[in-house]
């Protein structure tokens, strides 16, 4: 097996105190039975589960109810070929109980877009995955 410093694969713990310092990331879904990426910002509740703040009728919210998701973030620097990579794999759900709805209304994402009667979606931090690339400048 052919060994390289200037990769490692990330557990499950680092992969989520990375995904804390970013505040986009990217759903990945399927839409009319063909593959789906939308950038949203986010954040992470105390259960390590990605939350996303959007509007009700989104098309998003209709594509991803219910259904097992993907969710990536990263950050890279291109001067130094470095940086990493993280994907969050689970089941999307609407939040729907009243006071998990308030109490994320305080503590969850803001909407980067403007919202009326905004929706929270829960995903499930079922399988986490990472890379981190430790380049070095001009490398080829």
């Amino acid at each position: 097996m052919f060994h390289n410093d200037a990769f490692r694969a990330l557990d499950r713990q680092e992969g989520l105190r990375l995904l804390a310092k970013v505040p986009v990331g990217r759903v990945v879904y399927t839409r009319h039975a063909l593959p789906a990426v939308l950038p949203i910002n986010f954040s992470l509740d105390t259960d390590a589960s990605v939350l996303l703040r959007t509007s009700p009728g989104s098309d998003l919210v209709r594509a991803i109810d219910g259904v097992v998701v993907a969710f990536e973030a990263d950050e890279f620097d291109a001067a130094t070929r470095s940086g990493w990579s993280v994907v969050v794999t689970g089941r999307a759900t609407v939040v729907t109980d009243p006071d998990e709805h308030a109490r994320l209304s305080e503590t969850g994402p803001t909407s980067w877009m403007p919202l009326q009667n905004a929706v929270f979606v829960r995903i499930e931090s079922e399988m986490v995955t990472g890379r981190e690339l430790r380049g070095t400048p001009g490398t080829q």
